[in-house]
């Protein structure tokens, strides 16, 4: 695995364990106010309309926007499902829960010795204020914020990606794409990226077969730390 000299990163799921943290933010804004829920199923239904709303920019049914606004849109979709009505205020700050989420234990460490030999950004459908917020949260340092914003396009797409390898002036051999879903690896190594699956078996609170990658992959690995030590050997 020689060559390597930067590492992007999936976010949602892969870094960033966003339905233990949603059903959080959930419970918080709407308990007071008398709402009892199962959270964990209002942020697994928040986060269901995440592909449907992205695909329509993706066939080119609309124009690019943010994913916060997505986010919006499919807060007050869910929110209506449910009967409940909240007030402005409190429909910004709930749907800002996704520039809240909590990291996965093993992400700082692993970020950190990562860098000490890489360049390393994610590659998120994230906008670019969600990922500094996160990165503010979390403690991470990006070498850049690169993704669905700068490219104006939505993963799987492969402007996401090639986008990304350029603005860091390498090639796609030169670069590897770290993510816990196969669908994304699988998109990346078709473009010449290398890949690393990072297992999260938590991420829906239980394994999801969908995210195993059937095709070879370039590591896989349970950790970030496990993949710098990957790293640091040669592969």
């Amino acid at each position: 695995m020689t060559g390597i000299r930067a590492l992007l990163f999936d976010v949602f799921g892969t870094l960033v364990d966003w339905r233990t943290s949603v059903a959080r933010e959930a419970e918080a804004v709407l308990a007071p106010l008398g709402h009892a829920l199962d959270w964990s199923a209002f942020a697994d239904d928040w986060r269901a309309r995440y592909q449907p709303a992205m695909e329509a920019v993706r066939c080119g049914l609309e124009p690019y926007v943010a994913l916060d606004e997505l986010h919006r849109r499919n807060l007050d979709a869910v929110l209506a499902s449910r009967g409940i009505e909240l007030d402005e205020a409190r429909c910004r700050h709930l749907n800002l829960a996704w520039h809240r989420l909590d990291a996965w234990p093993d992400v700082g460490t692993g970020l950190a010795a990562l860098r000490e030999s890489f360049l390393l950004a994610p590659c998120s459908n994230g906008n670019i204020a969600l990922m500094v917020a996160l990165a503010r949260r979390n403690g991470w340092h990006w070498d850049a914020i690169l993704g669905a914003e700068p490219a104006r396009a939505y993963k799987p797409q492969p402007l996401v990606y090639l986008h990304a390898v350029a603005a860091l002036g390498l090639t796609p051999a030169e670069t590897l794409m770290v993510a816990a879903h196969a669908a994304d690896l699988a998109a990346a190594g078709a473009l010449g990226l290398r890949t690393a699956f990072l297992a999260r078996a938590a991420e829906y609170g239980q394994p999801n077969p969908a995210d195993q990658p059937d095709f070879p992959v370039d590591f896989h690995v349970d950790s970030l730390p496990a993949l710098a030590a990957q790293l640091r050997a040669g592969g």
